[in-house]
């Protein structure tokens, strides 16, 4: 079994991955870089080192290969043993050895293990993509641009060497004046006419929305109050009786053969602030007093249960449409 492609996956994933009985690879993030001699950009990436001193079996590497083939994490842990030996086994006769992908080991003078990483695979998933690049020197070229600033003309005497300098006129027709005083008149009365101009259209429109919600409060009004085919009222009778409503959950507090001792008992309880009822007497001959009666069982346990701590041990539900 070739272990090194499942090295080279963990190496994505993790920052150190331990071949047992051999040491470890070590990865570590380095940022972009530019190199400014050569034009030349890297991508950032993960730099591999070597250290033979970490051999303990973590099993980060067994249990990957375990589960990429489909095979128990023993036999896993045997396949790398097997080729540990034979990685050594190359060392030993050749005084290096190359991982795919990964980089080339060799002995040096001490038979310790050297590491040389391979450059040309990067580790780093966030950098998928990226690779290195020289760019070609950027030329910068300085215009210089030529201003004409003499306005005077020389004329040169041939008979002798003295320069005359006439001063050129320039002729400045006089509409310009009154094309300049035009533009500044029209600039004038727009910053004062356009506020004007803009206080005036919002004064109508106040105007017009004033008019408009005249006429809809006309027109509501006279279909609120000028009705001409008005509807017959309709009248409806409600009766507001309690005893009509019916509870499904009611506290039993006691049950008596004698309805004054159960009229007594009622008043016991409303004297205490209970919504107690007495109940007609049922088939067994005795008047059922409740505390009160609740539409939902949430209701009744929570009050069944304040009655049995202050009141009434012996309170129960009794379930039954009353």
């Amino acid at each position: 079994m070739k272990i090194e492609l499942y090295i080279a996956q963990l190496l994505y994933r993790y920052q150190c991955v331990t071949v047992p009985g051999f040491g470890a690879f070590l990865t570590e993030i380095q940022s972009a870089q530019l190199i400014e001699n050569s034009h030349s950009f890297f991508p950032p990436k993960k730099t591999i080192s070597f250290n033979s001193h970490l051999k303990n079996n973590d099993g980060l590497l067994a249990n990957h290969i375990a589960q990429a083939e489909k095979t128990s994490y023993d036999y896993a842990v045997s396949a790398i043993e097997y080729e540990v030996l034979s990685w050594k086994k190359a060392l030993q006769e050749n005084k290096t050895f190359s991982i795919k992908s990964i980089g080339v080991l060799g002995l040096n003078s001490d038979n310790n293990i050297i590491f040389t990483p391979n450059e040309q695979t990067n580790y780093l998933a966030q950098s998928f993509g990226l690779t290195s690049f020289v760019s070609p020197i950027v030329k910068r070229e300085i215009a210089f641009q030529k201003i004409e600033t003499a306005t005077e003309k020389a004329v040169v005497d041939q008979e002798k060497p003295i320069f005359n300098f006439i001063p050129e006129t320039r002729k400045r027709s006089p509409y310009l004046k009154y094309a300049a005083v035009l533009v500044v008149g029209l600039a004038v009365t727009g910053s004062i006419g356009y506020p004007l101009y803009q206080n005036q259209i919002a004064s109508e429109t106040i105007l017009v929305e004033t008019a408009v919600q005249k006429q809809v409060q006309n027109k509501i009004q006279e279909a609120t109050f000028f009705i001409q085919t008005p509807i017959p009222a309709v009248t409806l009778s409600l009766k507001s009786n309690e005893e009509e409503v019916k509870y499904p959950y009611h506290i039993m507090a006691d049950a008596f053969r004698s309805e004054a001792n159960a009229k007594k008992r009622y008043n016991q309880l409303i004297a205490k602030g209970y919504k107690a009822r007495i109940l007609a007497i049922n088939k067994n001959g005795l008047y059922p007093v409740l505390y009160g009666s609740f539409s939902t069982f949430s209701e009744a346990e929570k009050a069944k249960n304040e009655i049995i701590e202050n009141d009434n041990p012996d309170a129960w539900i009794l379930i039954q449409s009353l």
